[in-house]
């Protein structure tokens, strides 16, 4: 029996395997709404096998997207165009389908990475940004304007209000971003948050503005469904955000109902030395596991199924999840069920794919052609 390919439970949501794929940003909306590139591209993670995926990171608001181009849920014209992608994939498939709720403070109003990424001016298309403290992401860069308690208020009642579209779109899961660098994650960094005021200085301060924001997810989510979190768990920065930081988080959002925690790091210093290798963030997410009840997503530099089956069946982390990997091959969980001599969903117009050598994978299905 392959771990990797057992079910799991995330709140009241089944999984059918512990393969997640996880949020990659597209860079090809319009004005927030999505397109016909996002119809193609979550129909076939869609079929893929996985046992969740979750959209990219979807911002709150205009001013909250990475770039002019990124997905938004925040109108009803974005609502509306995320609904009619969503039905048409749903049409076809049965995975669950989860979104990243994000808003990306400082780091906002970017060009897309193949643009070359760096910060947008409003006179070229951009707009100003916001952040806990008017501290620039990048040498050079204007200061974000530091957010004041009415911007904290409008930005948690955005989370909430995406987080009842999402509920209205029939959507399974939620998650809130809070890593990568984008505004969650600056206020937990110290290298990001310099407020003097209840929402900066002590870790319990760094915190209370993130928790809010999840608190306000929650409320407005189904309390049938499950709500989880992003987290970096370390900036890779000395004097930075770090793992026990993350762990004394994530006990604090499992004491406020979140279902899991998605453990990911760094993105919000450009001095960070990450050590990049297969698996590199996997004891991050061993560490914050050891102290929490609540399942923990696993991620990074994740590419082969052994690798994966290993890092479930070692109590490591109970799914991972794949980006990448994904994009690189959409039938990644397909293969790896093979390789592992497991079973996989796969839609049943591609039923006669299997090779012969393979029988049982998709099932017990039939093969044959008139």
């Amino acid at each position: 029996m392959s771990t990797l390919f057992s079910p799991l439970r995330i709140g009241q949501l089944e999984l059918a395997n512990r393969i997640v794929i996880a949020p990659m940003c597209q860079y090809s909306a319009e004005d927030g709404r999505a397109t016909d590139w996002h119809l193609m591209h979550l129909g076939q993670m869609a079929v893929s096998g996985a046992g969740l995926l979750i959209l990219e990171a979807t911002a709150v608001s205009p001013e909250g997207r990475i770039s002019p181009a990124d997905l938004g849920l925040y109108s009803d014209a974005t609502e509306q165009a995320l609904g009619r992608v969503l039905g048409a994939v749903r049409r076809y498939a049965d995975m669950p389908l989860a979104i990243q709720l994000a808003h990306a403070g400082r780091k906002a109003s970017s060009r897309a990475p193949w643009e070359g990424g760096s910060l947008l001016l409003p006179g070229d298309g951009g707009w100003e940004t916001v952040a806990p403290s008017p501290i620039p992401h990048g040498a050079g860069e204007p200061a974000p304007a530091e957010l004041d308690r009415a911007g904290l208020a409008r930005i948690r009642d955005a989370f909430a209000a995406a987080a009842r579209r999402a509920g209205r779109l029939g959507l399974d899961l939620v998650e809130v971003h809070a890593a990568h660098g984008y505004l969650l994650h600056q206020f937990l960094s110290p290298l990001a948050n310099h407020r003097t005021d209840a929402y900066g200085g002590s870790l319990e301060n760094r915190m209370r503005f993130p928790l809010e924001v999840f608190e306000a997810v929650r409320a407005a989510f189904s309390p049938e469904q499950p709500v989880g979190v992003r987290i970096s768990a370390t900036d890779w920065v000395d004097g930075g955000w770090d793992v026990d930081q993350s762990i004394a988080f994530s006990q604090a959002l499992e004491a406020r109902g979140c279902a899991y925690v998605h453990v990911s790091s760094g993105g919000l210093a450009s001095g960070q030395s990450k050590p990049l290798e297969p698996g590199y963030q996997i004891p991050l997410a061993e560490a914050v596991r050891a102290q929490v009840k609540v399942p923990v997503i696993g991620v990074g530099l994740i590419t082969e199924p052994d690798h994966a089956e290993s890092i479930v069946a070692e109590g490591r982390a109970d799914l991972v999840a794949l980006a990448r990997a994904m994009l690189f091959d959409p039938r990644w969980p397909w293969h790896a069920a093979a390789r592992l001599g497991a079973r996989v969903q796969a839609p049943k117009q591609y039923w006669r794919s299997r090779p012969a050598s393979l029988k049982g994978l998709f099932g017990d299905t039939p093969t044959g052609q008139r």
